[in-house]
């Protein structure tokens, strides 16, 4: 599986910006995709997952940008997108795109290494 993130850049403070990653190859095997985020000098973080339940969409958000960033995807394959409204200068941090095999609780995926993982995409937010 290949992933390709693309929509990272520069923006203001209280701006808007949104990701997509597209997921290429062996993609029959993917059940849940997500986005981390790491800054430098920081441990990367899970910020956002999604999984296709049924027909209903199960989310995860970290504590950091709920209320602020909404994942979503047009099927449990990709592509899947991070929108990410009222940006702060602590959300500048390398974004990547991340995928899982295993159907899990969505609050699982925080501790459960990806399957693949993207090259990344920065997003710069200025004060």
């Amino acid at each position: 599986v290949q992933l390709v993130e693309s929509g990272g850049g520069l923006v203001q403070a209280g701006g808007t910006l949104r990701l997509s990653c597209t997921a290429t190859g062996d993609t029959w095997e993917i059940n849940a995709m997500g986005w981390y985020r790491q800054a430098p000098g920081k441990e990367r973080e899970l910020v956002a997952a999604i999984r296709l339940n049924d027909v209903t969409w199960l989310t995860y958000y970290a504590d950091s940008v709920k209320g602020r960033f909404t994942i979503s995807s047009n099927n449990r394959r990709g592509p899947t997108f991070l929108q990410m409204n009222s940006l702060r200068p602590e959300d500048t941090a390398m974004y990547y795109c991340a995928t899982w095999n295993p159907v899990l609780p969505m609050d699982e995926y925080t501790t459960t290494r990806y399957d693949y993982l993207g090259q990344g995409t920065q997003l710069t937010v200025s004060s």
